[in-house]
């Protein structure tokens, strides 16, 4: 009998303490609130605390999605990690969780394509599910705590980034579930954007160190993601041999507002059929995705049993990835 990955629960976490536009004009000595909120829609964002760290978001909203499911962590067989903040360079911050969780069962990795990471993680863990039947609950988290490597004088980059983690819980079952799945890479962009510091190439240690900060050292073209995300869930779609008509529920990237509503158009999608979440949480990277999941199904927003639903992502590096699956929950 045929085996595939089924979304069985979703959680989240978002950090308490919040940082508004208005607080960063302050910080920065110039107005910034009204641009963020017409160019990109963010009001403002969640920071972790000063004894958070990563895996802390990765375990709490996990946990959430353990909860919910009736799954203990025990009977977990994966965790994938999706993050590009680790706790370490390394070990991977997946072990971390798993020690944290109790999952003592669950085999773990993280999996670092920047923001994309989440949707490549889905993918194979529903590949998993798919092709060994060992693998029967598989958690796919989120992690991100950017604001750690922000530079709060650099207003191009801590304007934009918050904290939060989300997860979904994949479980096997005899329908679908996983439809299937899609990436685009382009290796030119690596040297754009990225915490850079740190690695082989420009390792810490030594009186010529620079702070391990996230840096934009090239600029994206605008209509990076404008241009490639269509693309990208058309050949999804086409791939599954299902008409981009059919989608009931598209989550995207939450970098901006403004880029979603333009791929929707192009699409030819209406605008009830996706849900953001950066005007109160800013951009968070490899959680943002499950997070707006899991806040379109507490506010009632949610996908239905029987629904289509796409997630679309794109990260740094730069990496794009799209994912399809029949809702079951």
């Amino acid at each position: 009998m045929p085996r595939y990955a089924q979304i069985a629960s979703t959680g989240r976490y978002v950090p308490a303490r919040v940082r508004t536009n208005a607080e960063l004009d302050a910080l920065l000595g110039e107005p910034v609130d009204q641009w963020l909120i017409e160019n990109v829609g963010i009001r403002e964002r969640r920071l972790m605390a000063d004894d958070e760290v990563t895996s802390d978001l990765a375990v709490h909203a996990a946990r959430e999605a353990l909860v919910r499911a009736q799954v203990p962590p025990e009977d977990v067989d994966l965790i994938i990690l999706a993050t590009d903040t680790p706790d370490y360079v390394s070990p991977g911050t997946a072990s971390v969780v798993q020690l944290k969780l109790g999952a003592v069962n669950a085999g773990t990795y993280d999996v670092n394509s920047a923001c994309a990471a989440w949707v490549i993680g889905l993918d194979i863990a529903s590949r998993y599910i798919a092709t060994d039947a060992s693998y029967n609950h598989i958690l796919v988290i989120g992690a991100y705590g950017m604001t750690r490597f922000v530079d709060w004088t650099d207003k191009r980059t801590c304007t934009l980034f918050g904290d939060g983690g989300g997860a979904v819980l994949l479980s096997a079952g005899d329908q679908p579930g996983f439809l299937g799945g899609s990436m685009r890479s382009d290796g030119a962009f690596h040297d754009y954007m990225g915490v850079f510091i740190g690695g082989t190439v420009e390792p810490t240690g030594g009186a010529e160190t620079r702070p391990q900060r996230l840096e934009i050292r090239k600029r994206f073209p605008p209509d990076t993601n404008n241009l490639g995300w269509p693309p990208l869930v058309r050949g999804l779609m086409d791939k599954i041999g299902r008409p981009v008509s059919d989608i009931d529920r598209i989550y995207f990237t939450q970098l901006n507002l403004r880029t979603i509503q333009v791929v929707l158009a192009d699409l030819g999608l209406p605008p009830e059929k996706t849900h953001t979440i950066m005007d109160k949480w800013g951009y968070t990277g490899s959680a943002c995705m499950p997070m707006a999941l899991d806040d379109a199904i507490e506010q009632q927003r949610g996908t239905q049993p029987g629904e289509l639903v796409v997630f679309c992502g794109s990260g740094a590096g730069y990496t794009m990835a799209a994912t399809a699956f029949i809702w079951t929950s």
